[in-house]
């Protein structure tokens, strides 16, 4: 059974993970997505409604979650929110770790302990549960919503780039392909239309924010699970029958 500190990390955590595979895939193929149905995880935040009309007659597609993260903005705020969360993850993970400590102490000294120590140690890692059920909860929420407050902001500011390069390239309607089949209503489309790379393009060179450096572990795949620890999972403090 997983563990709550390992769910709560996967949480916690699931804005680096979610958009660090979605923009390799970015950076390895150069366009938004491959050619076939969308893969890209549900985007965290809702789209700007923009009341545009195309008076092209191509359709385009565009990976919005990818592009946000493609965006050097993106790349450098999603990595500053990660080392912001770095410290509550380790406090959990040390509460988790004391949790832990106690129930293999009831395990390996319960049937030694008097009545009352016994109830006192079991009362202990009831009230200590509780508290890191609770932390573990605000500290999700408190991820997602920074999470979504920087994916938004971005977008907002992207939204009027789309339009702009969409209208200028003459189509007349692009749809977004984040979500996979039948989530959204694009079953399958190809790389011609897509205009995600550039859309991240003309968006970089306006908002004027640099390239983050690049590192050896940059041109790799990001890996398919997080990099924190996986602690054994809690067992029952329930007294042996």
């Amino acid at each position: 059974m997983t563990s709550k500190f390992l769910r709560s990390v996967l949480a916690i955590a699931v804005f680096s993970l979610i958009f660090g595979l979605a923009f390799s895939a970015f950076a390895q193929t150069g366009s938004a997505a491959p050619t076939g149905a969308a893969t890209s995880p549900a985007t965290p935040a809702a789209s700007p409604t923009t009341t545009a009309t195309g008076t092209g007659t191509k359709l385009g597609t565009i990976n919005i979650e990818q592009a946000v993260v493609g965006t050097n903005e993106g790349q450098r705020d999603f990595e500053a929110l990660r080392k912001k969360l770095e410290p509550k993850q380790n406090e959990l993970k040390g509460q988790n770790d004391e949790l832990e400590g106690l129930q293999k102490q009831l395990q390996t000294q319960g049937e030694k302990l008097n009545e009352d120590a016994r109830a006192a140690l079991v009362k202990q890692i009831e009230t200590k549960k509780k508290s890191f059920d609770r932390a573990v909860q605000d500290a999700q929420e408190d991820a997602q919503n920074q999470q979504k407050e920087i994916f938004q902001r971005i977008l907002q500011k992207m939204a009027p780039v789309i339009v702009k390069h969409a209208q200028e390239s003459g189509f007349g309607m692009i749809v977004d392909t984040s979500n996979p089949w039948p989530q959204s209503p694009v079953l399958w489309y190809g790389e011609g239309g897509d205009i995600t790379k550039a859309v991240v393009d003309v968006y970089n060179a306006q908002s004027g924010v640099p390239a983050p450096a690049a590192t050896g572990a940059a041109a790799k795949p990001a890996a398919p699970k997080p990099a924190a620890p996986k602690p054994a999972a809690p067992k029952s403090t329930e007294p042996p029958k």
